[in-house]
């Protein structure tokens, strides 16, 4: 059986990456990734399109200050998307994200493997956890800079506007604002939970080294008389 320090431990460990992977659901589910407002104005209509949308799913609108407005539209982002190399890129961060889901899911399970046991083989002890959590951190970063490559550097918003709105092909672009929402900032809670699963068992594998060095008894500092040679 584990020491009570090591299941306090291990199981602070199992909580931050139950915690991570919730994260990185509620992630993939809600589309408050980005919003996108492009300026248009074309010989009959001024205004805006504003697109809020996530991986799956978004909802965009115009509001013009002249001219008729089109009804707000809910899309599927990867229908919309005709541009062979933005919609790559966005799949390759749905990608990531369902490999950090996964990972994440593998590190819970071995926290929560070793607070009830203690396994012989060394890779399903803390070198396990270092190698789940530290490969979830970095899918997920990684994602976000795709992402946001995705839309600064190939006008991902611009594509999805054109396919919405068709009459905004022949448009002049005054200029797009980007704001990105709460799902893509929670990105970085995962990054810091899986940060924090490292750390605590860090901080265990200290710890245990330091009580075993206070069990060893070295010779220099047994009692000379008490020395047999």
């Amino acid at each position: 059986m584990p020491t009570t320090q090591k299941i306090l431990m291990f199981s602070s460990g199992f909580f931050t990456s139950f915690g991570a992977f919730i994260v990185i659901c509620s992630i993939l589910a809600t589309q408050e990734w980005i919003r996108s407002t492009i300026a248009i104005s074309d010989s009959s209509s001024n205004g805006s399109v504003i697109i809020n949308y996530g991986l799956f799913r978004g909802k965009s609108i115009q509001e013009l200050s002249h001219g008729l407005a089109e009804s707000d539209k809910d899309f599927e982002v990867l229908r919309k998307l005709n541009s062979s190399s933005q919609k790559v890129l966005h799949v390759v961060v749905i990608l990531f994200l369902v490999l950090s889901l996964s990972t994440t899911l593998l590190s819970a399970g071995f926290t929560f493997y070793n607070s009830v046991s203690n396994p012989y083989q060394t890779f399903l002890g803390p070198v396990g956890v270092y190698t789940w959590s530290g490969l979830s951190a970095s899918f997920v970063f990684v994602a976000m800079m795709l992402f946001v490559g995705n839309v600064q550097s190939n006008h991902l918003s611009e594509e999805l506007a054109q396919t919405l709105y068709p009459l905004y092909a022949t448009a002049t672009a005054q200029g797009t604002a980007h704001s990105y929402g709460y799902s893509f900032w929670l990105l970085l809670l995962v990054i810091l939970l899986n940060i924090a699963t490292v750390v605590i068992i860090v901080f265990y594998q200290k710890a245990r080294y330091q009580w075993k060095q206070e069990q060893r008894k070295p010779v220099e500092y047994a009692p000379k008389d008490g020395i047999l040679f």
